[in-house]
């Protein structure tokens, strides 16, 4: 099947990604030689650019590890009758 223009990867520079994830460029480039995001080099001279999926793959990532990082800390923070579903629950007056 033909590849159409709108079934190719957009690709991103790393400056591009760097201002979407606000961090430096170099971080950026760390995050592809880290494979937390999908990049390669393309053209004369080689310049590295960055899959838009891999950005938002990125993205769905760090959310589900905030996410994850918000339930540990809130069964850190419960006490065990509030775990086992007896006794007073703190905070609940």
């Amino acid at each position: 099947m033909p590849e159409t223009p709108d079934s190719r990867a957009r690709l991103f520079t790393p400056a591009q990604v760097a201002e979407m994830l606000q961090l430096p460029v170099d971080e950026v480039i760390a995050l592809v030689l880290d494979g937390q995001l999908r990049g390669m080099k393309v053209g004369s001279p080689a310049r590295w650019r960055i899959e838009a999926d891999s950005v938002e793959g990125y993205l769905d990532d760090q959310a589900e590890e905030a996410r994850r990082m918000a339930l540990w800390r809130e069964s850190q923070a419960a006490s065990f009758p509030e775990l086992w579903g007896r006794g007073p629950v703190r905070g609940a007056d």
